[in-house]
């Protein structure tokens, strides 16, 4: 996020929904998020040193994805895909430091995460539609408008439902974790109805953001169940 303000700072003061922000209205100098960057970066070094020897190797992989992600949307609509991989490296750290290896069911979660982060990312987009064309921002929305960008985000996370239902076969999950792909589901649903009948994208973003936090925290907590309590 500190890579993320110091590279867009410029870009972010341009877009009224972003000029407000520390670094982009001046009320931050941006050496700030430069020494936050580099510290964020010492602290994955340590960490990754601390935990097994293929964590080190696969360190320069999330640095150069942390640090690259913010000039994406300046020459590829991808972008929202990029920061879904940059997201989804967490819990396929988390895995690596635990076990010190990948298996199929970690890379199918990994996938997950990658297109339900790029789901939201691009309705997240629309409430920039208008500026980023302006500015020539290669979001998706830009790029193929607003009606393919909703319907698009919506594939995606029906698509993330279909790979965390093949996560949990892999690892016979469970009943308790099939809790947490119908929360999926009722979270489809609701962004489905939000996206067909809601006009205001900003109401909508917000509507969304909260609905998909509430979905990670209710997976987070069947899948723990699941495997906490031995129900597999």
């Amino acid at each position: 996020m500190a890579a993320n303000r110091y590279l867009d700072r410029e870009i972010d003061a341009r877009n009224p929904r972003t000029a407000g922000r520390a670094v982009a209205g001046g009320k931050l100098d941006p050496s700030v998020m430069l020494a936050a960057a580099a510290a964020g970066l010492v602290l994955l070094a340590i960490a990754a040193w601390q935990l097994n020897p293929l964590c080190v190797k696969l360190l320069p992989v999330a640095a150069f994805g942390a640090l690259l992600y913010p000039l994406c949307k300046r020459f590829t609509w991808t972008t929202h895909f990029f920061l879904g991989v940059v997201d989804a490296l967490a819990p396929l750290g988390a895995f690596i430091a635990i076990r010190g290896g990948v298996d199929l069911a970690v890379i199918v979660l990994f996938l997950a995460v990658t297109v339900w982060v790029a789901g939201f990312d691009i309705i997240y987009a629309l409430m920039d539609f208008t500026i980023d064309r302006a500015q020539g921002i290669r979001s998706l929305p830009a790029q193929f408008g607003e009606r393919n960008a909703r319907n698009l985000a919506i594939a995606l996370h029906a698509s993330m439902a279909v790979l965390l239902v093949a996560a949990g076969l892999l690892e016979h999950a469970g009943q308790l974790y099939a809790l947490g792909i119908l929360a999926a589901g009722a979270l489809l649903f609701f962004e489905h109805s939000e996206l067909n009948n809601t006009k205001n994208i900003f109401a909508l973003n917000d509507r969304i953001f909260t609905a998909n936090m509430t979905f990670s925290v209710i997976f987070l907590a069947t899948t723990a169940a699941a495997f906490t309590l031995g129900h597999r």
